[in-house]
């Protein structure tokens, strides 16, 4: 059976969602991979610490995964210490299992609750005994020494592309599988530190690509870059190693590779995914669990995708027996769930020193638990994409301007944030049109790094009657980064490259130009009605039109800050447009020239956010799939499923929304209108977390319903006929 036909018999995909690998199968067992596959929906880790055997209590967990209605397990297994009586030499039994099999007893466990179970394996570090008998398994630094354990000095780092993963752990898959049957393998930092400098990397490198190994990490240098081409075909040869040594033992069975640096190969080749995004540290901003999701969801589109949340404080210095506070628990869940991921608490160490985290996690599990029907997502809805970019990542930067790139994606998430506009990510990889059928608008922040083909999937969404907004510099460069004479999207924007970028632009303005009975105008500049400018963004890149435009903002170039004496504009107002505005067929087109969107995010102006958000509605030129009103900072995603449409509002007003740990959850009230899709009638309408059914009324189309307190996160459901 090839395995495209087995995971279509397992109903896990469907319209554009198809998968690639090896190209057949194992004859399968007798159980089929449907539930297990697609079934879990509330998952629970422990991630066992080498004193746990005889020391912590299995019984009171299993009775917690119980109460929780926890129905998948992710067990620590071995690697770095086996929790099993192993009989592989070199792969270290825990100093306390004796003659026990700790794992053994909890997978038991777990099985008989219902649960299903992925063993977790982490291969980054090994004993002394192991470097002994083979000193070649640890990695090198670049000056050639034996690299020790930067947290644990007792310990070495492995290579993760060399024999140690390849055969030694490629034998405790197998022993793990053989003993446990699990549904699947999660390895954990298996994908290696850095660049590794030892004698098979050496030789493998040189064989693949000619070259010495690159003497450092520096993205922009040539050798790095084929380094980490290398390096991303190495690691996809060990998942196929190790996957299909799972599948040998057990067909339904899957390896699940922890950070698999390439979002379209995840998505392409796993058949469910774990991300491990788990908390908010320093300035992470609280939507960024949602954000990790979106971009995984372009990828892997409906297949399960699971989020690792950590109970613990997740800073620098990895106090991993920490607790944090509910509310920062419960906000980060909520934007997991909220964006289609299924939840998955990870403990470090079955002794709990604080268990206040556990009535939190239990009351956001119980809720989920009750209405699952509603959380089992067929569709989502959103009409706008905001495109990222991996290559863009990997093969821009160098100049001053050029720093800081993801600031120009976290401009434009916040703003959507702010908008209350439900939206997804889309891999700039994958823009044929069945990846853009069901968008709008696309919005490209700095997609710098495009190739030619790229640019032609983009005029094509155009010419089928998308919108597009772009900024800065989003087309001058191609797929590896070198730089062309003009945008490659120049005939859509309207304007050619003028051979620099300004910046950084100190005391320059943006001149608004209103004017009352222009209607395009009043939409770009509203909100801005009572002031004629604005602050300008910090680096431009200067353009010159070829086609006509409108003028709502132009350029007020900068002049002195300093003395005092001289502050005042040198130059009043010029004609230089900072927003092209184009009508292209029945799409809409904006290029902002200017870093508005980095800006915004740099300085949280708010006079930039209205901005954004007028060019955004503009562009998109249609009703939303969902409004919300009132007051507060309220994340809006909206979802089909088989006889159901959600709207989830995740609740961030706060005032430590940019600075974790939030403290306490702030109420707020929201009026929510939702346009009942064709074909559809609405025969009931649920608030689902706080267990109501509100009063809503059916007017011109759209259900409207008061949701009178959202504390963390409300879920808004129509149910459909």
């Amino acid at each position: 059976m090839e395995r495209r036909d087995f995971i279509k018999t397992a109903g896990l995909i469907g319209g554009a969602y198809a998968l690639s690998g090896p190209d057949t199968l194992a004859k399968p067992s007798i159980e089929t991979p449907t539930f297990w596959l697609d079934g879990p929906m509330r998952w629970a880790q422990l991630a066992f610490v080498e004193r746990d055997p005889g020391h912590y209590d299995p019984d009171f967990w299993l009775s917690y995964f119980k109460r929780i209605h926890a129905d998948g397990a992710l067990l620590s297994a071995g690697g770095v210490v086996a929790f099993y009586p192993t009989q592989i030499p070199l792969h270290h039994r825990s100093d306390f299992l004796g003659n026990s099999d700790t794992l053994g007893y909890l997978v038991e466990g777990c099985k008989k609750q219902g649960m299903k179970i992925m063993l977790r394996t982490d291969p980054h570090a090994a004993r002394q005994n192991v470097y002994d008998a083979h000193p070649d398994w640890i990695a090198v630094t670049a000056d050639g020494q034996k690299r020790r354990h930067w947290a644990n000095p007792d310990l070495w780092v492995t290579c993760a592309l060399g024999p140690y993963n390849f055969e030694f752990m490629k034998q405790v898959t197998g022993e793990i599988m053989q003993r446990f049957q699990p549904e699947g393998i999660f390895s954990n930092r298996w994908a290696g530190h850095d660049i590794c400098y030892c004698e098979h990397c050496q030789r493998n490198f040189k064989t693949a690509s000619g070259l010495a190994l690159p003497s450092k990490i520096d993205k922009l240098d040539l050798t790095y870059r084929k380094w980490t081409d290398w390096r991303m075909k190495r690691l996809r040869e060990l998942w196929s190693v190790w996957d299909d040594e799972i599948r040998k033992h057990r067909p339904t069975s899957r390896f699940i590779p922890n950070g698999f640096p390439d979002k379209v190969v995840t998505g392409r080749e796993a058949d469910l995914f774990f991300a491990d995004q788990q908390a908010r540290r320093g300035l992470t901003a609280p939507w960024s669990n949602g954000k990790g999701a979106k971009e995984l969801r372009s990828t892997l589109g409906l297949k399960p995708l699971i989020g690792i949340f950590s109970v613990g404080i997740e800073e620098e210095f990895r106090w991993k027996d920490s607790v944090q506070s509910d509310a920062e628990i419960r906000i980060w869940v909520a934007e997991g769930t909220a964006n289609g991921m299924r939840p998955c608490f990870v403990k470090f160490g079955g002794d709990i020193y604080d268990k206040r985290w556990m009535e939190a996690v239990a009351k956001l599990y119980e809720g989920y638990y009750k209405n699952e029907k509603y959380l089992r997502n067929t569709a989502p809805m959103a009409r706008v994409g905001v495109v990222y970019s991996e290559q863009t990542d990997r093969n821009y930067g160098g100049k001053p301007w050029q720093q800081k790139t993801g600031d120009h994606l976290d401009g434009i998430y916040h703003s959507l944030v702010e908008n209350r506009i439900p939206f997804d990510m889309v891999n700039d990889r994958l823009l044929s049109p069945d990846d853009l059928k069901r968008f709008k608008l696309l919005i490209l922040p700095n997609i710098a790094a495009l190739s030619d083909a790229q640019c032609r999937q983009l005029q094509a969404f155009v010419d089928s009657g998308g919108s597009l907004v772009a900024t800065f510099e989003t087309s001058l460069y191609n797929e590896e980064g070198q730089q062309r004479p003009d945008f490659g999207l120049a005939g859509l924007f309207g304007v050619s490259y003028s051979q620099n970028v300004e910046g950084p632009l100190r005391n320059s303005y943006l001149q608004l130009r209103h004017d009352a009975k222009n209607s395009q105008n009043r939409l770009i500049l509203q909100g801005l009605d009572d002031t004629p400018r604005i602050i300008n963004s910090i680096y431009k890149v200067n353009v010159k039109p070829t086609a006509a435009f409108p003028s709502p903002v132009t350029l007020i170039p900068t002049y002195p800050d300093l003395p005092m004496e001289d502050v005042y504009p040198r130059v009043a107002e010029t004609d230089t447009r900072e927003l092209y505005l184009r009508q292209v067929g029945k799409g809409r087109v904006a290029y902002i020239p200017g870093d508005l969107d980095r800006s915004f995010w740099q300085l949280l102006n708010t006079d930039h956010g209205q901005l954004l958000s007028n060019v955004i509605h503009w562009a998109l030129d249609e009703e939303p799939i969902a409004t919300v009103s009132g007051p507060g900072v309220i994340d809006v995603t909206v979802w089909r499923q088989a006889k159901s449409m959600t709207v989830h509002l995740v609740n961030l007003t706060n005032p430590m929304m940019m600075k974790g740990p939030f403290r306490e959850l702030i109420p707020v009230e929201a009026q929510v209108s939702v346009p009942v899709p064709a074909g559809a009638k609405v025969t009931g309408v649920k608030l689902l977390m706080s267990d109501t059914k509100p009063k809503f009324e059916l007017k011109d189309g759209k259900v409207l319903v008061t949701v009178s307190k959202i504390l963390d996160h409300e879920i808004v459901a129509l149910d459909l006929s």
